[in-house]
């Protein structure tokens, strides 16, 4: 039974071909392109006042010259939240329950923020390693605790973006298989369980959205 509930993470297949690419691609068939247009549709104003609003809150704590980082971020801010929402709908495959597409996804921004800090402003990344005032015994000690978190960060990031998104998951299915199997014998707990699973589901929502926001966040920070 309990192999069962972690079916839904396994990458679905077709005729040996896996269809996680179908996957990943699809949330970018979905977000409407921009028009030549004087005005605008609905859909259309809607997206850009979103990602203006999100690009403008995320580039507060940055200086000038990493604006030049907004296109990548906000772009995978859309694909991150339209993945997490997808994932929430009925016979669908969530692609960052998968650690290996988070990981894929985290390590490569993180190195790319360490290199660039590395080589534009050396002295000021390697003073991160060593808290200002540190007592001079503490000094070692602090620069491999700080390096140790600096490796760290990347799998922090995409163990905190599966892991919530997988228990968001079983928590529903678990809920679901409650209420459904109670229907019959118990239908006020029945119907108790399914306001639960529908309060759950509202949650799990926000928590999708708000994942994708933190995973982005982090990253820029």
């Amino acid at each position: 039974m309990m192999a069962n509930l972690f079916d839904q993470f396994m990458s679905p297949t077709y005729l040996g071909i896996p269809l996680i690419v179908l996957a990943l691609g699809l949330p970018w068939i979905l977000w409407p392109s921009p028009s030549s247009r004087w005005l605008n549709n609905r859909l259309i104003t809607l997206q850009s006042w979103f990602l203006n609003r999100f690009t403008q809150q995320l580039l507060l704590p940055i200086n000038t010259g990493g604006h030049k980082w907004a296109l990548i971020l906000a772009s995978l801010m859309a694909f991150l939240l339209s993945m997490n929402l997808l994932g929430l709908l009925p016979y669908t495959f969530t692609p960052t329950t998968q650690l290996s597409l988070n990981m894929g996804l985290a390590v490569p921004f993180w190195l790319a923020t360490v290199i660039i800090g590395m080589r534009n402003q050396p002295t000021a990344a390697l003073g991160h390693l060593l808290p200002e005032g540190t007592p001079t015994p503490l000094i070692p000690v602090l620069i491999v605790i700080e390096t140790i978190s600096l490796f760290i960060r990347p799998l922090a990031l995409g163990v905190r973006l599966t892991a919530n998104l997988t228990a968001g998951h079983l928590l529903i299915q678990l809920i679901a298989t409650a209420a459904f199997t109670l229907m019959t014998t118990m239908t006020t707990v029945a119907l108790l369980t399914t306001s639960v699973l529908f309060l759950l589901t509202l949650l799990e929502n926000a928590v999708a959205m708000i994942q994708a926001y933190v995973f982005v966040l982090l990253l820029s920070l």
